[in-house]
This record gives C-alpha cells, structure tokens and sequence, in this order.
C-alpha cells in the first residue's frame, strides 16, 4: 500500500502556540457549548445499542436476535431523508423563541425523553416487539438531535476553534456512551440491590438516563444561535418552506455528488469506522458470556474505559494537527482495527480483570482517536450553511450503515466463528476501507479538501 504522506497541503497545520494558548482554546465559550451537546449527542446511542443488549442478554434472549437487534439504528442511516426538514422547517414556537437551530434541538430532546422513558417501561423477556419498537422510537429522536447538534456544531466555530471543538465534541460524546452503559449498569445494579425485581430495576435505571438528557436541553438554552444560521435564514427567509426544503435536499445532494471521486469518498465514509461498529455490536454479550458480572463490566467500562477515551480523544485531536488529513486517517485506521485482537486475546485469558481492563483500554483509547479524525474529515467535507445538516446527516447516515446493516450478522458470524476467531474478523473487516484510503490518496482527494486546520 501507499505509504502516506505527512506533508500534503491539505494538511496544512495551523500555527504552533504555547500549551497555554491551546488550553484556552478548550475553555472559550463556545467549545464548551459543543463539548456538553457532545455529551447530549453520545448518551442515547448506547440506550438502544449495547446496553439495551446486556438487558436483552440478562433477561434469556438469544444472541441471533440481539444481533439482528443492530437493525434498530436504521434511523442513524436514514436520517438525512428528514435532515432537509430540519435545516428549512421551522418548528412551531420553539424557532420563533429560540431560533433556527436552537429550536429544532430542543424539540428533538423533548422526543428524546419521551422515547426513552416509553422504552422503560418495556420487557425483553416478554415483548421484544414493543423493546425494538420503543428502540426504534430512540434511535429516531436521537438521530434528530445527531442531525442538529453536528450542524450546530459545524456552524458555531471559527477555524481558530475547531480543533479543540472536534477534540471536545468526541470526548464527551464519548463520556456520554460511557455513562448510559457503564454508567446505567450501575444504577441499575444500584437499584436492584435495593430488592426491587431486575425488571424494574432496568426500568429505573433508564428513568435516569432520560433525566440526562436534560444536559443538553440546558446547554441549549445556555447557547447562542450560530451566526452562519442567522444568515442563512435571513438569506431564505422570503422562500416558502417547500421552496426551502427543496434547496436544502437538492443543494445538498447535487453539490456533493458532483465532485471528483464522490463515490469512492461515500464508500469510504461507510467502511471506515466498520471495524469498530462489528465488533461493538458483541462486545458487550461477549464480556457477559466469559463470566464477568455486569458490575464488574461496569466498573471497568467506566474507570479505565473513560480515561482512555479522554486521552484518546485529545490524542486524535494532537495526530489530526500534526499530521495530514490523509496521514491522520491512516493512523486512526489501522490503530481501531488492530486494537480488536485484544479481545481476542482475553477470550483466551478469560475472567481476568487485568486482560478486560487492557482490552477496554484498547478499544477506547483507538476508537476515540479515529473518531475525531474521522470526523475532521466529515466536516472537512461540509461547507455550505443553507444545507449543513443535510450533507453532515448524509455523510454520518452513511458511517452508521457499518453499525447497523453490516454488522446485523455479527451475531451469526461469533456463533459460528468462536469469541477469538470473531475478534480477528472485526480486524480483517477494516481493509476495504484501507483499500479505499490509498485510491482516495492517490487520486488527490484529500488535497482538494483544501487546507484542513484541525
């Protein structure tokens, strides 16, 4: 393969300042906005992903079916159908008191409790309709808040910023997941030791994970409407909606497509992150079948899984800057896909709490370094602020392809396969996208970005 190039100009960094410039940067007003959305963003993901699982797994489900369960994120991959909406429509009230984007955000949190606390109140071991349906209900919401938190995001910070916006941004999203997975096995651990049934006490623990939710609702009332929306709306403002719509979904779509190598680059979005999301999709079932207890899961999820996450985030945020985008993606590629074999290692060690801490550590501290690179290419890609949240939701719709359609089968693929086996699947499933790497390389893509300060 190629090996990549470190001195492209598109990578061009930004200027050197002192550790206590760059430590700034993380405390203006501004990024600590997008790293509370951020945390907004990360917590529901898990609510109808892998912690929903350890529920399934607990109350007898099969693994088949928890891994078909993945199918319930088809709204992540579908989201930019109704994205165009949400960068026209206005919402009644809640655009006129708060704004174009504000008021679509919290809207969509409103939805986001009302479907988790409706997923609450259903049982896995009884009615895994109403749980795929009130999953679905969370997915849906959730995806809604993804499409306006990254538009949101996109638009509020200056170049000066973006760097530790994106670095931010994917720390605490990560946070996020942490919290609604080890996090909400705790509470419900805590719950249950209180003598309530396990059902309820899942019921409960999700009680909580909707009052979080309210996070981000306060740092949206807390923000200040991005003033590239501003402008875009004033700009719109004598459209009809249809009109409006219209320009969102066709600008979005037509401005895309039409440039060099588009399809190859959609191609490339949906692979990248594929390693992560098939092996992401069993983890948790697997930590469960080797005999660790869901509080020590838990309990290690939480302690060295956050800590690696923080430092991984703002390790990708260090590689992203110093290095090309092309010589970034590389680095953030390679690292996640061979962090799986970890995994399969531990399914060789079995209940050692050392070799899961590692594994976690691992899969957390390279995930999040790919996840920020990852995302400085997406928004590398995302220029236009009458339809940002319609290009950015098409572009995260298709990186959630991976985790909901292609790792659907992951289930199968361990029960045929064995734990060790399945893991160094998960590593060999990222070289498609390294395949795709060196042809986008080669043919100039990353260079036609233009220079890319991240």
């Amino acid at each position: 393969m190629t090996a990549p190039d470190a001195t492209s100009p598109a990578a061009t960094s930004a200027p050197t300042t002192s550790w206590r410039d760059g430590l700034a940067v993380y405390l203006q007003p501004r990024v600590l906005i997008v790293l509370f959305l951020g945390f907004s963003s990360g917590l529901p993901l898990a609510l109808s992903g892998s912690t929903l699982l350890v529920w399934m797994r607990e109350s007898g489900v099969d693994l088949k079916t928890i891994g078909l369960f993945a199918l319930v994120g088809t709204p992540y991959t579908l989201k930019f159908l109704w994205a165009p909406l949400v960068d026209a429509m206005h919402v009644p009230l809640f655009t006129r008191a708060f704004g174009r984007r504000r008021g679509w955000l919290l809207f969509s949190q409103l939805l986001l409790i009302i479907a988790i606390l409706l997923l609450a109140l259903t049982d896995p071991a009884r009615s895994p309709f109403y749980v795929a349906l009130g999953a679905l209900l969370v997915a849906t919401t959730s995806s809604t808040q993804d499409i306006v938190v990254d538009a949101f995001r996109v638009e509020s910070l200056p170049e000066s910023e973006q760097a530790a916006g994106m670095a931010s941004y994917v720390a605490a999203y990560r946070i996020g997941m942490l919290v609604s997975t080890a996090g909400a096995l705790f509470i419900v651990s805590g719950f249950e030791s209180t003598g309530i049934t396990r059902t309820s006490a899942w019921m409960w623990g999700y009680v909580v994970m909707a009052g979080m939710v309210l996070i981000g609702t306060i740092t949206a009332l807390v923000a200040t409407e991005p003033e590239q929306s501003v402008r875009a709306e004033a700009a719109t403002q004598t459209e009809t909606a249809f009109a409006r719509v219209l320009r969102a979904a066709i600008g979005a779509f037509s401005e895309f497509l039409m440039r060099k190598d588009a399809l190859a680059a959609l191609a490339f979005v949906v692979l990248f992150k594929f390693t992560d999301a098939f092996s992401g999709t069993m983890t948790a079932p697997f930590v469960i079948d080797l005999g660790f207890s869901r509080t020590d899961y838990a309990a290690i999820v939480k302690g060295v899984g956050l800590a690696a996450t923080l430092i991984g985030g703002f390790a990708g945020g260090f590689v992203a800057r110093r290095y090309s985008l092309a010589t970034s993606l590389w680095i953030g590629g390679v690292l996640q896909a061979v962090a799986n074999l970890s995994f399969s290692w531990l399914a060789f060690v079995g209940t050692s709490q050392w070799a899961l801490a590692f594994a976690i550590i691992c899969e957390n501290f390279t995930s999040a370094i790919g996840t920020v690179i990852f995302v400085a290419y997406l928004s590398a890609l995302c220029q236009n602020p009458l339809h940002t949240a319609t290009q950015y939701a098409l572009l995260t719709a298709l990186a959630a392809v991976g985790r909901t359609y292609l790792s659907s089968g992951a289930g199968f693929v361990a029960d045929i396969t064995g734990w060790p086996l399945f893991f160094a699947v998960c590593m060999l499933v990222a070289i498609p996208s390294l395949i795709l790497l060196v042809w986008l390389q080669k043919r100039g893509h990353f260079e036609a970005l233009g220079p890319v300060l991240v």
